[in-house]
C-alpha cells in the first residue's frame, strides 16, 4: 500500500545500530516452495526451536539469535517490498507447509516454532495465522513495528471519519487471545509513525487492545539502542510495547533492537 513519507531525519535519540557482519550460516536460493525461487539465510542449531524471521537485514536476526537466552535455529526470508510481497506467497495452499518441511530437513529436529517480522514482513504472519490449523502449530509471534491494516473507506483515516479494517487484524486478535491464556507467546512493538493512507501501528495496536478489553499503562523507560518506551500492556503471555518516534530512523530502531525484543519475547 502507498503511504505518506514520514520525516527522514531525527536527531534527538541515539538510533544505535547493530554492526553489519557476514552471515555465518548457509545462504542459498531455494526452488519449489513458492511460485518463484526465494533467498534463504539458515543457521541450524541442534535441538533448538525453529525461528523464522521475515524482512530486514539477516545479520540483525543472526545477532539476536547468538545472544538469545535459549538456543534457536534461525531462518530469514527476504521476499521484497510491501506487505503483499510477503502475504501473497503464503496465501498459496501448502506454501507454509513446504517451507517448514524444507527447514526441518535442513536444520534437523526442532522443539518449537517461533515467527517474527519487521515492517512489511507482517504480511507473511497474517497469511499463516489466517489459517487456524497453521496457527495452532505456532508457539510464538513477535511483530516489530509492522502490524498494519487498511482504513474503511479505503484511504480515509480515523481523524476524517474512517474506521480500522478489522478483518485484516482478526488473525492477530485470535492469536493474542491465546497468548492471554498462556497457550502461546506474543510480543508487539510499535512506533508513532503515521503512514496516513493506511492504519498506523499505534492505531492497530489500539484496535487489538480494545478488542481484547485491555488498556495501556503509561511508562517512560529507556529501550535498546536509545529507544524510548512510552506505553506497555501485559496480560498472560501477551505484551505490547509502544515507543516514541515518527521518523524513518525510529522505525528502523525496532529492527536493530531485535536482540532485546527476542529476549523479552522468550521470557513471556
Amino acid at each position: 500500500m502507498p503511504q505518506n513519507p514520514s520525516p527522514m531525519q531525527e536527531h534527538t535519540r541515539a538510533h544505535g545500530r547493530i554492526e553489519q557482519s557476514a552471515w555465518l550460516g548457509v545462504q542459498r536460493t531455494v526452488d519449489g516452495i513458492f511460485a518463484h525461487p526465494v533467498e534463504l539465510c539458515v543457521q541450524p542449531t541442534n535441538g533448538a526451536a525453529l525461528w523464522i524471521h521475515f524482512h530486514g537485514a539477516p545479520f540483525v536476526a543472526q545477532h539476536a539469535a547468538a545472544r538469545a537466552k535459549r538456543p534457536l535455529s534461525l531462518a530469514c526470508l527476504q521476499l521484497g517490498a510491501g506487505s503483499g510481497a510477503y502475504e501473497r506467497p503464503f496465501a498459496e495452499p501448502g506454501a507454509f507447509a513446504r517451507l517448514l518441511s524444507f527447514l526441518r530437513e535442513e536444520m534437523g529436529n526442532s522443539t518449537g516454532l517461533w515467527l517474527s517480522s519487521f515492517s512489511a514482513g507482517y504480511g507473511a504472519l497474517r497469511a499463516v495465522l489466517t489459517d487456524e490449523a497453521l496457527a495452532e502449530q505456532v508457539d510464538g509471534v513477535l511483530i516489530l513495528d509492522g502490524l498494519h491494516s487498511g482504513y474503511r473507506p479505503d484511504g480515509c483515516p480515523l481523524a476524517e471519519g474512517g474506521a480500522i479494517e478489522g478483518e485484516d487484524l482478526a488473525p492477530f486478535v485470535r492469536f493474542a487471545r491465546r497468548a492471554m491464556t498462556g497457550d502461546v507467546r506474543m510480543l508487539i512493538t510499535h512506533s508513532e509513525v503515521f503512514p496516513g493512507t493506511f492504519a498506523s501501528t499505534t492505531e492497530t495496536a489500539d484496535y487489538l487492545l480494545n478488542s481484547l478489553g485491555l488498556s495501556r499503562r503509561a511508562v517512560l523507560e529507556w529501550g535498546p539502542l536509545g529507544m524510548q518506551q512510552l506505553s506497555e500492556v501485559r496480560s498472560g503471555r501477551l505484551r505490547v510495547m509502544g515507543f516514541a518516534g515518527n521518523s524513518a530512523p525510529d522505525h528502523v530502531d525496532h529492527l536493530h533492537g531485535l536482540y532485546h525484543f527476542v529476549d523479552a519475547w522468550l521470557a513471556l
